[in-house]
C-alpha cells in the first residue's frame, strides 16, 4: 500500500504530461463546473479499482473549474490538493473523458465563495482513508468542504463504506486501514454521489 501512495501523483502527473492535451471545444465550462473522470489505471493503483468498484461508478475522481487571469484552470485533491491547468486535466483521465455537471443558477452565487474555502486546502495530501477531517483530504471532499463552507451544507448525500459494494476490495481497504479493520460504518462523499446532488445537472457530454 505504500508503494500505491508513492508512485500515485508520479504516476498520474506522467499520464498528464504524456497525453494530448485534447481540445474538448464542444465544452464550454463555467465556473463552478464540477469535472468527474475516470483516473488512469496502471499496475499498483489498487485505489482507483476500489472507488470505482466499490461505487459501481467510472467516476474515481472530480475537481471544480475556475478561472484564473483568464485561463481555465481545476482545483482538485490528488496527491496534494493542487490547481491544475483545464487541459492538462482532461488529458489525464482514462481515453481523455471527462463529465462536467453544472450547478442550477440559485447555486452558482455560492461558488466564488466556496472557491476561496477549497483554496485554503492547498497543498494537504491526499486522503485514501477517505475520512472527514482537516488533516488530509480526498477529490470529493475538497468540494464538499468547500461547499459546506459557502452555504452551511453538504453536496450530494454521505453514504457509509458499508453500504458500497465493498467486499471484493477486502484485501485493498486492508492495506490502508491495517488487517482486519473494516470501517464500514465510516461516512464519505463518493465522486458517484456528488454528482447525484439535486443542485448538479449533467452538461458534457450530452445526456
Amino acid at each position: 500500500m505504500l508503494r500505491l501512495l508513492a508512485i500515485l501523483p508520479l504516476a498520474l502527473a506522467s499520464c498528464s504530461i504524456a497525453g494530448k492535451s485534447g481540445s474538448h471545444a464542444d465544452y464550454q465550462p463555467v465556473e463552478g463546473d464540477i469535472l468527474f473522470q475516470s483516473l488512469p489505471n496502471p499496475p499498483g493503483l489498487d485505489l482507483v479499482d476500489a472507488i470505482e468498484g466499490t461505487t459501481g461508478s467510472p467516476y474515481s475522481h472530480c475537481g471544480m473549474v475556475f478561472q484564473e487571469d483568464g485561463k481555465w484552470q481545476v482545483i482538485e485533491a490528488i496527491g496534494p490538493v493542487k490547481i491544475t491547468p483545464l487541459k492538462s486535466y482532461v488529458s489525464r483521465g482514462r481515453g481523455k473523458q471527462v463529465w462536467a455537471y453544472r450547478l442550477d443558477e440559485a447555486s452558482r452565487k455560492h461558488v466564488p465563495a466556496a472557491l476561496a474555502a477549497m483554496k485554503k486546502d492547498l497543498g494537504k495530501p491526499y486522503d485514501p482513508r477517505y475520512r472527514f477531517d482537516d488533516e488530509a483530504i480526498y477529490c470529493s471532499e475538497l468540494i464538499w468542504r468547500g461547499w459546506v463552507a459557502a452555504t452551511g451544507k453538504g453536496l450530494g448525500k454521505t453514504v457509509t463504506l458499508g453500504s458500497l459494494d465493498w467486499r471484493p476490495y477486502k484485501p485493498v481497504i486492508e492495506a490502508i486501514e491495517g488487517q482486519g479493520n473494516l470501517p464500514l460504518d465510516r461516512k464519505m462523499i463518493t465522486p458517484r454521489d456528488m454528482a447525484k446532488a439535486k443542485e448538479l445537472t449533467l452538461v458534457y457530454p450530452a445526456p
